[in-house]
């Protein structure tokens, strides 16, 4: 008997949506054989609905596909067709204290806060290392997320989970 298993449906919101909630969709999409499925959004967009560029770049360097990717409103989400999300986490501090629309099916909620690598001032290579940067610690989370045992997934499990992997990104840079 085959049974399709839905997968586990994650939303990044941050405010622009054009940097950092664009990596971490990317990514768990890359990651998530499956298993995940990845959105992202923001609380006010880029108007012309396309991320960073130096972002789709490196993206590209780390070889994740780009299809696909766009800024949008974190509103599309909140619709009564939308994909039904499992987990929220927003990226920023910015969009972690800003009113969120109602969340249909109250996902589990958490906070994964990054600087943003598209303040960055300076020479082209300087502003390509902090996008790589931001990156390589998303990546680092959603491998151990990825890596989940099933029965982890639980609402109640994985917003615990998902929190600790908060505490677990503070000790690495420590």
């Amino acid at each position: 008997m085959n049974i399709d298993i839905q997968p586990f449906n994650v939303l990044f919101l941050c405010t622009h949506n054009s940097a950092r909630s664009i990596l971490a969709e990317a990514m768990l999409n890359h990651l998530g054989r499956g298993r995940f499925k990845a959105y992202s959004a923001g609380s006010s967009p880029r108007e012309n609905q396309k991320p960073n560029p130096i972002a789709l770049d490196t993206l590209r360097m780390a070889g994740v596909s780009i299809e696909g990717l766009s800024s949008k409103s974190w509103d599309v989400f909140a619709k009564p067709d939308a994909p039904h999300m499992d987990l929220v986490i927003t990226v920023c501090d910015n969009a972690a204290g800003e009113v969120c629309p109602y969340w249909p099916g109250q996902p589990a909620t958490a906070h994964w806060g990054y600087a943003d690598p598209s303040t960055v001032e300076g020479e082209d290579e300087k502003k390509r290392e902090a996008f790589i940067q931001t990156l390589h610690l998303i990546g680092k989370r959603l491998e151990i997320f990825v890596n989940l045992p099933a029965s982890s997934l639980t609402r109640l499990a994985i917003e615990q989970t998902a929190r600790d992997l908060t505490q677990l990104d503070k000790a690495f840079h420590e």
